[in-house]
């Protein structure tokens, strides 16, 4: 497997990002993570999604001090290792390879935070292992089936593996519902700074399980289950104008009783990446969900 690492000097110019970075070697790559606030506190681990990295939960931080704060990059995101070829990528790549890292770290009593791949992904995990987490945050993102997917999300799958030179700042922008800089765009953009460096992102989409037998369906089915009985804390916080996963946040509610327990929120004036658009405001609902302040 032939694999790059993006140059430190790309990330030179990000100002808002003043975390030290971190590595776990996984099966042989190199995970970036972020750790920050209180190294005694409770747990906090988030994990991100297309195409985003670490960055994305900056806002998280400062509001969540208190906490032990750790946000991998996706192996092929961020700062981690990236193969760069496609066909090295697959659901069970990036499955692994978080269940390897939350071993390496050693931690139990983890409160998930999770969006987008982050769900796939995480609540994957959650559903294998479910005694390491204390709590669940459900952010925009959804679990399959392996039920045919819809032609909007196949223009999607096309689009990001078939363009030129896939434009993540833009893609981030656009998925926002509120105005993003040129300098956050910039932010995004810098794990990427050719084309051979975005195998990942340009294959993550095609990854969506489309079949019944797909890799990923036996771990999101788990999932599901798990949660369904969950008995521990859960929220959901989905925002109002997200275009793309919006809509799956009647899903999770259905499907969880234990988010019930909860109050109800929304992010309001928030897109698809919600933690862009309403980032301090999510982590202060975190905040309070830990606490205990938001049960019904």
């Amino acid at each position: 497997m032939e694999t790059i690492f993006t140059p430190e000097h790309c990330f030179e110019e990000i100002k808002d990002f003043p975390y030290a970075p971190h590595y776990m070697d996984v099966d042989g790559l190199r995970m970036h993570y972020i750790d920050e606030g209180n190294k005694d506190g409770e747990v906090i681990l988030a994990l991100h999604g297309e195409p985003t990295w670490s960055y994305l939960y900056r806002k998280f931080i400062p509001v969540l001090s208190n906490y032990r704060f750790i946000a991998p990059d996706f192996i092929g995101f961020g700062k981690s290792e990236k193969p760069v070829k496609m066909q090295d990528y697959s659901y069970s790549l990036h499955y692994n390879s978080i269940k390897k890292f939350i071993q390496q770290l050693g931690q139990k009593d983890i409160t998930l935070v999770v969006q987008d791949w982050g769900g796939l992904i995480g609540l994957g995990v959650l559903g294998e292992q479910p005694d390491l987490f204390k709590r669940v945050v459900i952010l925009n993102t959804a679990l399959s089936d392996g039920r045919k997917l819809p032609l909007s999300f196949k223009a999607w799958q096309a689009f990001a593996k078939y363009h030129p030179d896939l434009p993540v700042g833009k893609i981030v922008r656009k998925a926002c519902a509120r105005p993003v800089s040129d300098a956050v765009m910039a932010a995004y953009d810098a794990p990427f700074p050719e084309k051979k460096y975005k195998a990942g992102a340009r294959i993550f989409p095609s990854l969506a399980p489309g079949s019944k037998n797909a890799d990923g369906v036996l771990q999101m089915n788990r999932a599901a289950t798990v949660l369904a009985d969950w008995k521990k804390p859960a929220i959901i916080l989905f925002s109002d104008k997200d275009q793309i996963l919006g809509k799956m946040v009647h899903f999770f509610y259905k499907l969880m009783p234990a988010a019930h327990e909860q109050q109800r929120i929304t992010i309001e004036n928030a897109g698809h990446f919600l933690q862009e658009d309403a980032g301090e405001t999510i982590a202060s609902h975190i905040d309070e969900f830990i606490q205990g302040k938001l049960k019904k």
